[in-house]
């Protein structure tokens, strides 16, 4: 770890590519792909191209956004030392001063609330008050929220029912705008998808936050309990497909089942089987990359379901 951080030279572009954590992207693709293909069936296949690459793009940014203040905050609260089990973090390493992250995210705040803007034309004045709460929450969890166990309840709520949602409603044609009872139990389904994410690393850290006084969920359950809870979120998400196969959309339910639940029942099984220490990195990246076959399986169902009813 010494020799990788003497290599990156300060506020270099490495050294923002690395606090940018370009893999965490694909948990702010994911919810927008799935409502962007919710869209899709439900207009018939007419979607509203420019709203759904405003949603892209502002979900990027925030989860950019997010890294930044989650590495600088918990920089300054000293949560990053030596012992730290994840990935290195920028501020730590001094791969990034502290000022220059402070300015880069006020800039990607700045950013996000820029490329959100112009989502006003397509759902109206609310979609400010939706943005403003992603900003608001984005500092919140780091700072606050993360330390009393309600972390789990964001990303199901902001990686989930939000994204999910709203891109679903915004890429609808003008007048057709709604939120159906499937699109809400898919958003659901894929916030607790993306939750296993930070199961993983909360379990993987749950030694150090209980030093550092972090109450996350993981902590109050317990070992044992964040084993269990990482199962029944990828069990419980495939069991709301049932829905989706009530409603005609068979193939979003079983491409899912068929695909993604084996990748999650290995992922579990490393998981019990590593049991701690920061070899359970590996286990964060098979969750990873669950994440994103989810959310294209689920996605390539709903396009080929709604496929026959286009003839």
């Amino acid at each position: 770890m010494g020799k990788e951080k003497k290599l990156i030279r300060q506020n270099s572009a490495r050294a923002w590519v690395l606090a940018a954590r370009p893999k965490t992207l694909t948990g702010a693709a994911v919810p927008v792909m799935i409502g962007l293909s919710m869209a899709f069936v439900e207009s018939g296949g007419t979607v509203r191209a420019v709203p759904a690459l405003l949603c892209f793009l502002f979900a990027f940014v925030m989860q950019i956004d997010a890294n930044f203040v989650n590495d600088y905050f918990d920089f300054r609260r000293g949560n990053d030392g030596e012992d730290r089990l994840g990935p290195l973090r920028a501020c730590t390493q001094g791969w990034i001063s502290p000022s220059a992250m402070r300015g880069a995210l006020l800039l990607t705040t700045g950013v996000a609330c820029l490329i959100g803007l112009p989502l006003v034309f397509y759902g109206g004045w609310p979609m400010v008050a939706v943005g403003a709460f992603c900003v608001i929450f984005c500092f919140l969890y780091t700072t606050h929220l993360s330390y009393v166990g309600m972390g789990d309840l964001l990303v199901l709520l902001f990686f989930g029912v939000v994204p999910v949602t709203m891109t679903c409603f915004l890429a609808l044609p003008e007048g057709a705008q709604r939120v159906s009872p499937e699109c809400l139990l898919a958003s659901l389904a894929c916030g607790l998808v993306i939750d296993t994410l930070l199961v993983v690393n909360n379990y993987r850290d749950i030694d150090n936050d209980r030093r550092a006084g972090k109450r996350t969920l993981i902590v109050l359950i317990g070992s044992r309990g964040g084993r269990l809870l990482y199962l029944l979120l990828g069990l419980t998400a495939c069991l709301l497909g049932a829905f989706f196969l009530l409603n005609g959309h068979g193939l979003a339910t079983l491409l899912p089942i068929l695909g993604y639940l084996p990748l999650h029942f290995k992922a579990y099984s490393e998981l019990c089987r590593i049991g701690k220490g920061r070899a359970l990195n590996s286990v964060l990246g098979m969750t990873a990359r669950n994440i994103l076959v989810y959310g294209t399986l689920v996605s390539l169902g709903l396009l080929l379901d709604a496929v026959p009813h286009f003839f």
